[in-house]
């Protein structure tokens, strides 16, 4: 990695002041300074980029009616939305930069420092769209400074942005002593812009901000035809992540988990932008641990491995599917029992999920299947009503069957609880379905054959008009499915 020399990184407190300010230097640099030579130098001779032929992104119309919402909702109030900051991961690196999911929903613009204000205007609200300029070639800003373009990138023109988003844009650096002066009421999305929430502090209220936060929530229960779109693609790359998995499990064997994350990572970075959150690529007893993202751990044949992944799209939008997967291409007695058990509990749950259903029917339905199975098996004493009573189940089940999906892996998690957990699932929902079954290695309760075996299935599913469509059916679920399909897959390179 290169290092800018004579720079000292831009950091939200001297970012605003960049254009009046000298460039600091960095303590450590090899050179001792510009001298007025190449500062001049460096001011001209660059060619005009400016872009003219953009057209508006993709979901400009539907950013746009989520804005029109969001001012029905809130009339005569200032509404702020940031994107957020760079965040330090050591020293002058930071971490990847992923907008806040209000902002992007709101404008799908996707860059640091930005900010949407929705400004009372009549009986609605006027939008502006704040933004940082083109680097500055006058004061050096755009080869001095840790964030200028010689060094990141290009970035959009103010213009350019408003061609892109459909919304009037302005210099964020002017914003936060524009909001200081600011009358009226005001919403903040808090968590992600420090500076622009000390700009509010005197004109906000934790209770106003968080009833703005859980509408921008609520909103996005319901997808557009965009998201929808969106949930599908993230599927389809998902799916063939998982197959690609599935044709190195013998170079996973060599080496370890982390040789099946950086397979799936692979297909996420090339078709899309990321994953959407940290992989799970459990093998043996590690499929007990429900958020197992270390993916150090040996893959053996004869073991299971619990791959629970997804890709997210260049908007953000996130697949979340798991698959419970035998290494060497063939369930055990013990461990297709168990697969078939969680097998069934899913297809009770997919069933559940209907429009005017009830959200919790779902976990409900399979939470059933599993009790039934774990009664049957003399695991726990019946009836199976005063398990399921008293929750006994889930020292095996352990978690709810399933969660939101869309912008974050799991959406919504603002939303008012009667309007998600004991809410009514409508068409257009988009969930989760993952019941699973856990035996920890060292679960002295269970008959040892049991010991040291996970067990996750999860599909995303889509609620339609007369009932849903699984997104991610190309993925096998039945066991001999499974099996069929790892067979065709073992050894076939990598599409």
């Amino acid at each position: 990695m290169t290092v800018a020399d004579e720079l000292e990184p831009a950091t939200p407190e001297n970012e605003a002041t960049e254009a009046e300010e000298p460039i600091k230097q960095r303590k450590n640099g090899l050179y001792p300074g510009v001298s007025d030579e190449l500062a001049e130098n460096m001011k001209s001779g660059w060619a005009d980029t400016e872009l003219h032929d953009l057209r508006p992104i993709a979901q400009a119309a539907e950013t746009a009616a989520r804005r029109a919402a969001l001012s029905a909702r809130f009339p005569g109030d200032r509404l702020v939305i940031p994107s957020g900051n760079l965040k330090t991961r050591s020293n002058d690196t930071e971490y990847p930069f992923r907008a806040s999911v209000e902002y992007a929903y709101l404008t799908g613009n996707q860059t640091e420092d930005g900010v949407l204000v929705l400004e009372p205007k009549g009986e609605g609200h006027e939008a502006t769209l704040y933004l940082l300029p083109r680097s500055d070639r006058e004061n050096g800003d755009f080869w001095l400074s840790g964030q200028g373009e010689l060094w990141v990138g290009r970035r959009h023109s103010l213009t350019e942005s408003e061609k892109l988003y459909g919304i009037p844009v302005s210099d964020v650096r002017e914003l936060a002593d524009s909001l200081r002066e600011a009358t009226g009421p005001v919403r903040v999305v808090r968590g992600h812009d420090a500076g622009i929430e000390a700009a509010l502090t005197d004109k906000v209220t934790a209770e106003r901000d968080e009833e703005l936060r859980a509408f921008l929530s609520e909103a996005r229960l319901v997808k557009d035809e965009f998201e929808i779109g969106e949930l599908q693609k993230a599927v389809d790359s998902t799916v063939r992540g998982f197959e690609d998995v599935v044709r190195v499990l013998d170079k996973a064997e060599a080496t370890s988990e982390r040789y099946i994350e950086g397979t799936f990572f692979l297909r996420a970075r090339v078709e899309g932008n990321d994953v959407g959150y940290g992989s799970i690529c459990a093998a043996g007893p590690h499929a007990t641990t429900l958020h197992w993202v270390r993916n150090d751990g040996a893959v053996r044949s004869g073991d299971l491995l619990l791959l629970d992944a997804g890709v997210e799209t260049h908007t953000y939008y996130t697949a979340d599917v798991t698959r419970t997967l035998p290494i060497n291409g063939r369930f055990s007695e013990i461990q297709r029992k168990i697969y078939d058990a969680v097998y069934d509990a899913q297809e009770a749950g997919i069933a559940a999920v209907q429009p005017g259903g009830k959200y919790r029917d779902f976990h409900d339905a399979a939470q059933r299947v599993l009790t039934e199975r774990l009664v049957e098996w003399g695991l726990v004493e019946g009836p199976v009503e005063r398990v399921l009573e008293l929750g006994l189940q889930r020292r095996w089940t352990l978690h709810g069957t399933g969660h939101m999906l869309g912008m974050d892996v799991h959406d919504c998690a603002a939303a008012r609880v009667e309007t998600y957990v004991d809410g009514t699932l409508e068409p257009g929902m988009v969930l989760t379905v993952e019941p699973g079954l856990y035996f920890q290695a060292d679960d002295l309760t269970v008959p040892e054959e049991y010991r040291g075996i996970g067990v996750r299935i999860e599909d995303d599913i889509l609620v339609t008009e007369n009932g849903n469509r699984n997104l991610s059916a190309a993925l096998p679920r039945r066991s001999d499915e499974v099996e069929l399909w790892m067979a065709s897959l073992k050894g076939a390179g990598q599409s």
